[in-house]
């Protein structure tokens, strides 16, 4: 990296050459107090008391070299004036510093400095001593203010990021549960027109089955309201919809349709969409039971395959084969269409929703989903699975 950048060598190469050169000229201008200090080998207690101050003194200072450095940081647009700043700061600090501690270690009687008698004399002699090693000081409490400052800022812009990762989803979730409120509530006019065509068509044959199919899309209606809000219900609760919109077709069809149900009881519980068989079965009664004479079936399974759930809808109708149109393409209606839009937007790539001729004829519709289960509820298996 650094051949990369050739420019990199030269502020470095002067900058350990200003260091070296300091040091060289402190070593030198004083030279002889160097030997007076070190005439005699002091005690471990005199060398406490002569450095603890020192770096004690530093320690104080480091907070007002902190604020500095977070007021005039060294970085791309402000590098000259917050250089020069700091080397300003470096020179005042440190000659603060220096002024202190030399105080300090006179009133502690530290044995370099007992030979001064007064505060002015002893700062005539050692005020620039071993000033190097300040500006070191200074300089290596401003890198650990730097590594702290940018810390913080990292930490800060990694608190940003999730914040809007953590505001991006719950945006797209707002979005998903609008478009599939959306979708879902497409299926009540859908389903509430079909019926009411269906009421229509009785009136003038059969006006008891007319009144009795109204009442029946009462009890429909009211049980798909109070679960409005649910994305998502049991199976059982899907089955007792689905039952209860049977009820309305039989009335219709009478003898003509017959419903037989093939529930796992450990599939009860598992998370279905709500309203997810409905517009299956109303797509099976009317490409395949309509358009019969002979009476209707229609078989609904649902099985466990690990942590896959696996639902069947099978007809005895007439197969694909009404449901395509001339260019031999599958013609989806708005239930089914509606159907799989939902799916797509709670299970992504992780479902599958199949329609094929049936080996024995007819339509089977597969639904693959995860397996998901909500808590086990007191009601019996055997009450979802009666016709």
């Amino acid at each position: 990296m650094i051949r990369r950048q050739p420019g990199l060598w030269l502020p470095i190469l002067v900058g350990w050459t200003l260091i070296g050169l300091t040091f060289t000229l402190n070593y030198y201008v004083f030279a002889g107090h160097y030997v007076a200090i070190f005439k005699q080998q002091p005690s471990l207690k005199e060398m406490l008391i002569w450095e603890l101050p020192y770096w004690f003194l530093w320690a104080a200072l480091s907070p007002v070299i902190f604020r500095i450095t977070r007021r005039f940081r060294i970085e791309r647009g402000s590098y000259l004036w917050s250089s020069a700043t700091h080397i300003l700061a470096c020179v005042l600090l440190s000659l603060v510093h220096r002024a202190v501690y030399l105080i300090v270690c006179w009133l502690l009687h530290v044995a370099v400095y007992r030979q001064f008698t007064s505060i002015p004399q002893l700062y005539q002699s050692d005020i620039f001593f071993n000033l190097p090693v300040g500006f070191m000081s200074y300089g290596t409490i401003l890198l650990v203010s730097h590594v702290v400052d940018y810390y913080h800022r990292y930490r800060e812009e990694e608190l940003k990021i999730s914040r809007l990762k953590a505001e991006l989803a719950e945006a797209q979730l707002r979005v998903t549960e609008a478009q599939l409120q959306a979708l879902k509530m497409q299926l009540h006019p859908h389903f509430l027109f079909n019926t009411l065509n269906s009421i229509s068509a009785l009136l003038d044959e059969d006006a008891e089955a007319a009144d009795e199919m109204l009442a029946r899309l009462g009890d429909f209606l009211r049980m798909t309201l109070e679960n409005s809000g649910a994305q998502e219900v049991t199976l059982q609760e899907e089955l007792e919809f689905l039952r209860c919109y049977l009820e309305i077709e039989r009335v219709r069809f009478h003898d003509r349709l017959t419903v037989s149900f093939d529930i796992s009881g450990e599939t009860l519980e598992a998370r279905v969409p709500n309203l997810l068989l409905q517009p299956i079965v109303e797509n099976a009664i009317r490409h395949g039971i309509v358009s019969r004479s002979e009476p209707g079936r229609i078989e609904i399974s649902a099985s466990r395959n690990g942590d896959r759930l696996l639902l069947y809808v099978r007809d005895n109708g007439p197969g694909l084969a009404t449901l395509e149109g001339s260019g031999g393409r599958l013609r989806e209606g708005l239930g089914l269409g509606n159907t799989r839009a939902r799916l797509e937007q709670l299970y992504g790539t992780g479902h599958r929703f199949d329609m094929a001729d049936a080996p024995e004829g007819g339509l089977q519709v597969t639904v693959d989903l995860p397996f998901h289960a909500l808590a086990s509820r007191s009601v019996l298996a055997e009450a979802a699975l009666g016709d």
